[in-house]
This record gives structure tokens, C-alpha cells and sequence, in this order.
């Protein structure tokens, strides 16, 4: 192996936001890989690195490190360091962006969290449906250093420009969750609900039991990041099958009458909407009919059962792992189903 080649190979950019470790070891599992330096090969002393290459000692010496932690590499006293892996493993680092904190969120998170790797690093934020916090996470993170990013993509503001902000990540690392984004181009993979068809299908696998019910009405507040095309869905199916309907934007200033079914998207809703019932001695499932929008543990036993339409957001958070993991970079849409409860 001819040092020259080998540092010839190695290209250290001052103004890169990676680590110069980072950079230095990605160079040599780079000419690992394109056959530059072969197995037991004896590697450059960190001393030599550090002259040809004016860097820092400290730095040749964790980039080293780093590379025997992932068993690229292997030192021998009195000898040096020599190519241990010729078929390196690169270790993943993912930006996981969330945009809200829930409880069917939190079991996409977990089912994720448990299908990778432990040895897989992940950070994960947070950024409230606000464009600007996304925009601000996306463009003040390192981004060099992650290996996958994996965003849920829902925005109650700047809709416009937040999808030009996900195209200016390389698409072969991005999985996007929960939502197919047309506007997001290129070969990335998404593991998603497609909203209009599933209400419509949820509802049709509900029709039997809705047939009981007079007028069908959909709790979707005017200020939201779920999708219009839940709205879509349900409009097509109201049409189709000759039901009353109506869109209640705030269910506090909605007539509730016998007769009535809402689907509620949002947990605070259905708190409202239910308590409400009850305090006008109405029969849920009975008189009024509720359907809950995502299955979430304790809808199975509130109130005897609420009636849910739901994905399997245990597949989708580990689709998406499977997917980071062994690729390919594809579209998945995830299951969606209709389960009876009592309160319908």
C-alpha cells in the first residue's frame, strides 16, 4: 500500500461542518472500500497523519479510536495500526423529527426505537408543527454527521416552504413518516397513511353500523395540521352513501342531538365531546355515536370501548427502522382499520 495514495485520498475540509475525526475516518473506510488499503494492511502513525496532514494529534488519535470502536481497525503494541475489516460497517446516526409529542406518536417512537440496532445512535426532537422550529432544527444541525433523517412531515404553518427545506436533504437518507409529501422529489423512501382512502374505507367497513345513526358529522378544527384530505374522504363517502353531514370546526359551540355520530380527531375533542354527552344524560353508542381518529391503548377501555379508525403505527415506526436498516428506499403505505367499540 503506497502512502502517497493513501493521502492522497484523504481530503480534510476546514469549513465542513464534520468533525475533521469524522471526515478523516470516513476517508479510510472509504479507500477500504474502493480497495486502497486491504486487509491487515499497516496504517499511517498518527504522528505521520498528523504532519502530512496538519492536523491536531489529538484529533489522528480519536479518529483512530473511533475506528477500532467499530472494529475497522486494530492496534499492536510496538507495531501500529492495521485494517481489520475490509467490509466496514458504517455506524448510523439518525435525526429523528417529530412534529408533535402524543400517545399514538409515542408508540411510533418506541416501535422504531426497538427495531434498530442498540448500537445506533439517534437524536430526536420535537418542533410543535412550527415550520420555523423545523426550519431551525434542519438548517442549525450538523447534518453531515447523520447518516438517515426520518421526519413526520405536518405543519399548521409556512406549508409552503417547508417542503423545500426536506429537498435540500440527500434523498437516499430520508424516510419520511405518517405522510406521502408529492412536493418531496427524488428516490426517498415514506412509510404512510394515504388519508382520503382510509377514512373512506374505514367508514364503509362502519356503514352497517352507522346506518342507525341519522346525521354523520367530522370534528376538524380550523387551525390543524391533519391533512384535507381526511376531509376528502369523509365528503366522498357522506356522498356517496346519502348521509347528513356537517364539518364541526369547535365542539363546544356544536348542537349535539340523538341521531348524531362524530369522528374526533383530536384527543382534547374527544374529552369535550364525551363529557359533554354525558352531562346531557345521552346513551354514547346509543344515542349519539363517537368514533375516535388513532387507536391508542386506553380507547380500548374508556368508556367500555370507543370505536376507533386507526393505522398500525407499530408497522409504520418499525417499517420505517426495517427500512433504515436493510433499505431498499420505497413507499409503503400502512394498513388501515375499522375497530367496533361500544360507543358506536
Amino acid at each position: 500500500m503506497g502512502r502517497t495514495k493513501l493521502f492522497d485520498h484523504i481530503k480534510i475540509d476546514e469549513h465542513s461542518s464534520t468533525p475533521k475525526y469524522l471526515q478523516l475516518s470516513d476517508a479510510i473506510i472509504n479507500a477500504i472500500e474502493t480497495g486502497i488499503l486491504k486487509l491487515d494492511n499497516v496504517l499511517p502513525s498518527i504522528n505521520e497523519i498528523s504532519c502530512r496532514l496538519d492536523m491536531a494529534r489529538d484529533t489522528v488519535d480519536k479518529g483512530y479510536r473511533y475506528l477500532k470502536s467499530i472494529g475497522v481497525i486494530i492496534s499492536v503494541p510496538g507495531k501500529g495500526f492495521y485494517v481489520a475489516e475490509i467490509k466496514p460497517k458504517r455506524k448510523f446516526k439518525v435525526l429523528l423529527l417529530f412534529n408533535k409529542l402524543s400517545t399514538h406518536k409515542k408508540i411510533i417512537y418506541d416501535a422504531f426505537i426497538a427495531a434498530l440496532d442498540t448500537d445506533i445512535y439517534v437524536d430526536f426532537y420535537v418542533y410543535n408543527n412550527s415550520f420555523m422550529l423545523f426550519k431551525r432544527l434542519i438548517t442549525e444541525k450538523q447534518l453531515t454527521q447523520y447518516s438517515h433523517f426520518v421526519i413526520i412531515p405536518h405543519f399548521i404553518n409556512g406549508h409552503e416552504f417547508n417542503m423545500e427545506i426536506i429537498n435540500t436533504l440527500p434523498k437516499e437518507k430520508l424516510i419520511l413518516m405518517d405522510k406521502l409529501v408529492p412536493q418531496v422529489t427524488g428516490n426517498y423512501g415514506a412509510v404512510y397513511e394515504d388519508f382520503e382512502q382510509d377514512i373512506f374505507n374505514a367508514l364503509q367497513k362502519a356503514l352497517n353500523d352507522l346506518s342507525r345513526y341519522k346525521t354523520l358529522k367530522i370534528v376538524f378544527p380550523q387551525k390543524s395540521y391533519f391533512p384535507n384530505e381526511i376531509l376528502g374522504g369523509f365528503l366522498n363517502f357522506a356522498q356517496e352513501y346519502a348521509f347528513s353531514h356537517g364539518i364541526v370546526s369547535d365542539i363546544m359551540e356544536e348542537s349535539i342531538h340523538p341521531g348524531d355520530v362524530f369522528i374526533v380527531l383530536m384527543e382534547d375533542d374527544l374529552v369535550l365531546l364525551l363529557e359533554r354527552i354525558v352531562n346531557m344524560n345521552l346513551k354514547i353508542g346509543k344515542d349519539v355515536g363517537v368514533i375516535s381518529y388513532n387507536e391508542t391503548p386506553i380507547k380500548k377501555i374508556l368508556l367500555n370501548g370507543i370505536t376507533t379508525i386507526s393505522t398500525d403505527f407499530n408497522f409504520m415506526g418499525s417499517t420505517a427502522a426495517r427500512m433504515l436498516l436493510e433499505g431498499p428506499m420505497e413507499k409503503i403505505a400502512i394498513p388501515f382499520k375499522y375497530t367496533k367499540r361500544n360507543s358506536l
